[in-house]
């Protein structure tokens, strides 16, 4: 075990007793949402994990340990902090071991210690990826280099829409990384079912997922999958609407001088105040979505090994 990683009880039990575990990001309880929204999110997300026969562990890094599986002080001290505590991705790991710092894990950094800690799947909103004119920015998320080297498959609900999303597929593909759509052959968008491009492979049933993963790691071909389900069509916005909006949000961003690490949270809190808050509950639904259907992977998944 890594001297600088600490799991939870339970997590440490339920990897002794080959039990499912799904993993969860932290920087959607810090920077995804106001408090107290973000911990009651961060508990309901929890809660649809076990109500799915599956162990939560939440990542994030607590005064320098890297952590999987929170307490509910901790989920609680992480909500109520906010954007004070720092957004974490692979460069930023040894900053704050070294400094005994607290981090909330980007998908990058929650797929490394979850590997550190043997938890193959992860469950979040939607991955980072190619930034709308990156060909000057050169502004590519470290998620997708994580996804091309950690074997942990990241259930979510495609790229966040503010993306450039042909060109995150382009990279993806370039890097490997299988890109599966649950129950569909479309890319979903984040806030919407729809984007107008197709996924690599469309599987239908949880143990279908759980075999593809089995046999990719079983091959030795390293690295992640993108497991692409899409945000029920109940709560879905309107796609041109979204566009409209994202193009706004983006707009003011580039106005501002926004950029880097920093860009995600501002976008997708200008997006909400231009919705009135309908983009942060269709995120909340999305974010339970995947949190159940990861559950139900992970359990068809411990069969299997």
């Amino acid at each position: 075990m890594n001297p600088y990683l600490e799991l939870s009880p339970e997590v440490k039990q339920a990897l002794s007793d080959n039990r499912p575990i799904v993993a969860l990001e932290s920087t959607i309880i810090s920077h995804g949402m106001p408090y107290p929204k973000n911990m009651e999110t961060a508990l309901q997300v929890e809660q649809i994990v076990r109500e799915n026969h599956a162990i939560p562990a939440t990542i994030a890094i607590i005064n320098g340990i890297l952590k999987a599986g929170l307490s509910k002080d901790e989920i609680h001290f992480l909500a109520k902090q906010g954007k004070a505590v720092i957004k974490t991705s692979r460069r930023d790991i040894p900053f704050l071991v070294s400094k005994k710092l607290n981090g909330a894990t980007t998908v990058a950094s929650t797929m490394i210690i979850a590997q550190m800690a043997g938890i193959k799947i992860f469950a979040t909103g939607g991955i980072g990826g190619v930034h709308r004119g990156a060909a000057e920015s050169f502004d590519i998320s470290a998620d997708l280099q994580e996804l091309a080297h950690t074997p942990v498959a990241v259930v979510c609900a495609g790229a966040k829409a503010i993306l450039d999303l042909n060109l995150t597929l382009e990279y993806l593909e370039t890097n490997g990384v299988p890109v599966i759509g649950y129950q569909t052959a479309e890319l979903p968008a984040f806030y919407t079912r729809q984007s107008g491009l197709k996924v690599d492979y469309q599987l239908n049933s949880p143990l279908e997922i759980a075999q593809f993963l089995q046999c990719k790691w079983d091959l030795n071909l390293n690295g992640g999958v993108v497991i692409a389900n899409p945000i029920p069509e109940a709560y879905q916005m309107d796609y041109q609407q979204m566009m409209h909006t994202i193009d706004e949000a983006l707009l003011e961003a580039k106005k501002m001088g926004i950029k880097g690490k920093e860009s995600t949270p501002f976008l997708l809190e200008k997006i909400a105040l231009l919705t009135s808050g309908e983009s942060l509950e269709s995120n909340i639904k999305l974010a339970f979505n995947n949190a159940a259907l990861a559950a139900k992977v992970a359990c068809e998944l411990v069969k299997i090994k």
